[in-house]
């Protein structure tokens, strides 16, 4: 089950270094697949814990705004600091393709985790949460390479991330062998990562998508997007 997961991102990733000369409609699609996460997949599970936990509203949200400003004062520092070296608007810097990689890894560590915490729970309930995390990894392969190429890394050095990022769920169920997250940590990590795909969604990639050659297919991808993981997660429990 775990070796589905890295098939699922290093697939994901494969098809992004395919078509990347078409980035701006694979740009376009992410944005969307990072928004309805957020929405659909993020925003649920943080409602469900609240009610577990009985902990403050504020407590995510508040994590929500720092993953949003983390990231844009870390990638707007990164941008002032070589602003010698082109012009702001088109300007970009592979640390940040590289810090978003990583932050995305991070997430799919937390999926890997989810998953063997989710059969310590239970088989069924395991089985169900592994199913989940597969679909939605050949999406975070895709954003992991998006993410690279967009900012201006080389395809080697996104083909290194790609891999970090699919070997990450496998270490995150290795690690559920020895540790257990309480719910009010995981909490706070929801929170601030649903801030940190705002950010990147919204913020960057999709303006990004729009830069050079906007168009109403990209539009349309941006939508495809949302719908596809608005289904993935009606269909899943």
């Amino acid at each position: 089950m775990t070796f589905l997961t890295f098939v699922s991102t290093f697939c994901g990733g494969l098809v992004g270094i395919r078509y990347r000369d078409k980035l701006n409609l694979v740009l376009g699609f992410t944005a969307g697949v990072l928004l309805a996460v957020v929405v659909f997949d993020i925003f649920p599970e943080i409602f469900s814990l609240l009610t577990q936990t009985q902990a403050s509203s504020q407590l995510p949200m508040i994590a929500l705004v720092l993953g949003f400003l983390v990231f844009h004062i870390l990638e707007k520092s990164l941008l002032i600091h070589h602003s010698h070296e082109g012009e702001y608007a088109h300007h970009h810097h592979p640390t940040v393709g590289v810090i978003s990689a990583l932050a995305l890894s991070g997430h799919s560590f937390m999926d890997g985790l989810g998953i063997g915490l989710g059969f310590q729970v239970s088989p069924t309930i395991g089985l169900l949460v592994a199913v989940a995390v597969i679909a939605h990894d050949f999406s975070d392969g895709l954003n992991t390479v998006s993410l690279m190429l967009v900012n201006k890394n080389t395809l080697r050095r996104s083909l290194s991330l790609l891999l970090v990022d699919s070997l990450a769920p496998i270490l995150g169920v290795i690690t559920s062998l020895f540790l257990r997250l309480p719910p009010l940590w995981l909490l706070i990590y929801l929170g601030f990562f649903a801030g940190f795909l705002l950010y990147i969604g919204v913020a960057d990639i999709l303006p990004e998508a729009h830069s050079d050659r906007s168009s109403y297919t990209t539009i349309s991808l941006t939508i495809l997007g949302i719908i596809l993981i608005y289904g993935v997660t009606q269909l899943l429990p």
